[in-house]
């Protein structure tokens, strides 16, 4: 690699277990304590290696490479049995005060739940510090705002039996308009919030059947004592046995002159009525228990719900944790009484509402809320689906800070119901098995390229490999467990792996292959666009279309490619040649020249790019100049972060300055500032357009942006593929995956050409 490299390296953090690898520098905690668990909150700032590229002087390579150090920040979140809270306590005095002995004097911590009075005097004697006891209420409902409005795929429905291969789970789109909402907190008791705003939120009901009697009858009724060990024994019960339904009582035929189902449960417990000698099942009492208390609670939220005029209905506290009986007979309960008109929602991380309010609290003055937070997949547990016994283990959960803010792209049509992802895994059983298949497969070329890109690095070889393992680890979980993360996408897929070379800090693993491709493109660009300028002018953009396509082609994400690419059996012309043949799998493009050659010139186009080398210099910039040639803004949109061969914002520039030494149009626009180069605020080969670089988005609406090319298979294809648009769109992508051709109905090297008019909704 060109540039500075520091053969000192080594990395500390992996070295820690993975969930509390961080609290040694951490800067404030808070903790909410419960009855059975407790959750620990903290901030840490995480230092990782990142690649700076800046233009070499010197001439003698396109860039000048230099390693720094950056820091990352860290929202942690831990959760543990109350029982260790003391081994807890001095854990944290151990690791986080020895190096600072005076951080806590003087200082508070907040600390909620009802432990907060029980265990006040252990906190201060051990930690040395005064706590600040924070309404249990108030912390959940700030919790719940902050996880519904900054975490992806944190609600979901639990839907009705599936086919198989299919998840029950289905996963709901972040949105920023997220009041009014109920609350149903579901722990020994229950509590139904009605929340209007951030600060605005009452308490409007309740019960005294929640949680807590569950477990105490049902101790009582089965001997089980552990509250997993009892929902477990439930889901192996029947309660027909136990419970009297209509069909009991009335018969088939008098049901159906209700107007009732043959099973509608008419008495829970209403067929042990039999002498004392009857041994009923205890699987069937505790099922039977669990159901009652369910429906009872359900039957009052649709209640408080219809009362308030309320939609959303979202359901935690301890009672659920993920237990999929349980959650099925909430939600059959809410669709019964509320027919169909609201479904009941649960969230992800519904166990830290509590810590995460608890810790915005004591960090007001960090404004954590305004920032755009991203789940850290490597750190984070993942939803237990089914929910495994309840041992002394930890569960943890992490968010990391984005480096620039982030917002939703305000070009979408229909922005509250926007999923970039175009294919559930969760759903298709059998594509979630290719995929996971792909990526397992992928992993050696990973993390062979992750060595050499670090030859000179002290234990790069040692740190590729902690990345494989964490890898295969997350790929393995969901094999077994598809919902842990939300909804499972190639987008997520890529995402996580991703995360693993950042935890083992590899930063760039494809730099050296981008820097020689694109050495190599840039003086292939003349003669380039001196060949098409020959050409009339409907021609032109017939080949500067298939120039963008054939430019698409050189991605070393694709497994088909790189053996190409790595046999040097891949040019420029070659890719143009391997295309297919039209009609395309998507054919807009006579519709795109119609628009073109005969409609106004566009005031501003927007282009999200893709690759580096043949990509961006002999596909996308000849593209886009021919834009300014007809007096149109180009905006060139990249990523901020490096991944795979994709450009980011900073090569982008630099070659952008190269390229203007050599075509007056592009010097021309660069200093007119009708070509400019901007960062996404995303680090993927895949575009979310719910978190695009605030920067962006505001130039974009200044300029009036009227067309979206949005490029590459990750982008058009895999994302966003019909996602409808406020301005013209056009979705440009050459098919290098043979599977995800023919779920298109085609081959592969199959062309998408996706051109649509402005949306209106």
């Amino acid at each position: 690699m060109a540039g500075e490299t520091d053969t000192s390296y080594t990395v500390k953090s992996l070295e820690l277990p993975a969930i509390l690898s961080n609290v040694k520098q951490a800067r404030r905690f808070a903790i909410d304590i419960g009855g059975s668990l407790a959750k620990l909150a903290y901030s840490s700032s995480c230092k990782k290696k990142a690649t700076i590229v800046s233009e070499n002087p010197a001439h003698q390579s396109i860039y000048k490479v230099t390693e720094v150090e950056e820091d990352t920040e860290l929202l942690n979140f831990v959760k543990f049995e109350t029982k260790y809270i003391s081994s807890c306590l001095s854990f944290i005095k151990e690791n986080l005060l020895t190096l600072e002995p005076h951080l806590m004097a003087g200082k508070t911590v907040k600390v909620t739940g009802g432990g907060a009075f029980k265990y006040k005097d252990l906190i201060t004697e051990t930690l040395g510090c005064q706590i600040d006891k924070e309404d249990e209420i108030d912390c959940l409902v700030r919790g719940c705002n902050f996880l519904l409005k900054s975490i992806s795929d944190e609600s979901f429905i639990y839907q009705a039996e599936q086919k198989a291969g299919q998840s029950r789970f289905k996963f709901l789109p972040t949105d920023a308009d997220i009041f009014p909402y109920l609350l149903v907190n579901i722990g020994s008791g229950v509590s139904i919030l009605k929340v209007e705003s951030e600060t605005k939120y009452s308490r409007v009901g309740g019960t005294c059947m929640g949680g807590g009697t569950f477990w105490g009858l049902g101790t009582r009724l089965t001997g089980v004592s552990s509250f997993d060990e009892l929902i477990n024994l439930a889901s192996t019960g029947n309660n027909k046995n136990v419970d009297l339904l209509v069909k009991d009582i009335y018969g088939g035929e008098g049901a159906a002159s209700l107007g009732l189902s043959n099973d509608v449960l008419a008495c829970s417990f209403g067929k042990v009525t039999k002498p004392a000698e009857v041994d009923y099942s205890p699987a069937d009492m505790a099922q039977s228990l669990l159901f009652c208390i369910s429906y009872d609670i359900a039957q009052i939220a649709c209640l408080q719900a219809e009362v308030h005029s309320i939609q959303r209905m979202y359901f935690g506290g301890f009672f659920i944790r993920g237990h999929s009986l349980t959650m099925d007979a909430i939600s059959y309960a809410i669709n019964y009484w509320a027919k169909g008109k609201v479904k009941a929602m649960f969230l992800r991380h519904e166990g830290y509402l509590g810590a995460i309010g608890a810790y915005l609290k004591g960090a007001d003055e960090e404004d954590i809320v305004s920032y755009s937070w991203g789940e850290s997949y490597p750190a984070s547990s993942g939803l237990l689906s089914p929910r495994a016994t309840c041992t002394n283990s930890f569960e943890a959960f992490q968010i990391s800070r984005h480096p620039t803010a982030l917002v939703k792209f305000p070009f979408l049509a229909d922005p509250g119901n926007y999923n970039p992802d175009v294919v559930d895994l969760t759903q298709d059983g059998d594509a979630r098995e290719y995929w996971l298949a792909c990526f397992t497969d992928s992993l050696p070329k990973f993390t062979q390229k992750a060595i050499e890109s670090q030859d000179l690095v002290a234990g790069a070889k040692e740190r590729a490999e902690l990345f494989k393992a964490e890898y295969l680890s997350i790929l393995s979980n969901l094999s077994e467990n598809p919902t842990a993360y939300g909804s499972l996408t190639v987008r997520s897929l890529l995402d996580m792996r991703e995360q693993c070379l950042h935890n083992a800090h590899f930063t760039d693993i494809y730099l050296k292959d981008k820097q020689q491709e694109n050495e190599q493109c840039l003086v292939l660009f003349k003669d380039r666009i001196n060949q098409l300028d020959q050409l009339d002018v409907y021609e032109r953009w017939i080949q500067l279309a298939r120039g963008v396509l054939a430019g698409n082609l050189f991605d070393w994400g694709a497994a088909a490619v790189v053996r190409m690419l790595e046999a040097g059996e891949l040019s420029f012309d070659v890719a143009l040649s391997k295309l297919q043949g039209r009609p395309w799998l998507h054919d807009d493009l006579d519709s795109f020249l119609s628009r073109i050659t005969s409609g106004p010139n566009y005031k501003c186009v927007a282009i999200f790019c893709d690759n580096s080398g043949a990509d961006i210099i002999l596909g996308i910039i000849p593209f886009a100049r021919e834009f300014l040639k007809r007096n149109t803004k180009v905006i060139l949109c990249a990523n901020s972060k490096p991944v795979v061969n994709d450009v980011t914002h900073t090569e982008l520039n630099i070659l952008v300055s190269k390229l203007a030494v050599t075509c007056p149009v592009i010097s021309k626009a660069t200093q007119s500032q009708d070509l400019m180069v901007m960062e996404t605020g995303q680090a993927s080969p895949c575009l979310d357009l719910r978190y695009v670089n605030e920067d962006l988005c505001t130039l974009l609406q200044m300029q009036k942006a009227d067309l979206l090319v949005i490029e590459g298979m990750g982008r058009a294809v895999h994302t966003n593929l019909y996602t409808k648009h406020t301005c013209d769109s056009l979705k440009v992508a050459c098919i290098k995956n043979k599977r995800l051709a023919e779920r298109l109905g085609g081959q592969m090297y199959g062309v998408v050409f996706k051109f649509e008019l402005a949306s209106e909704f």
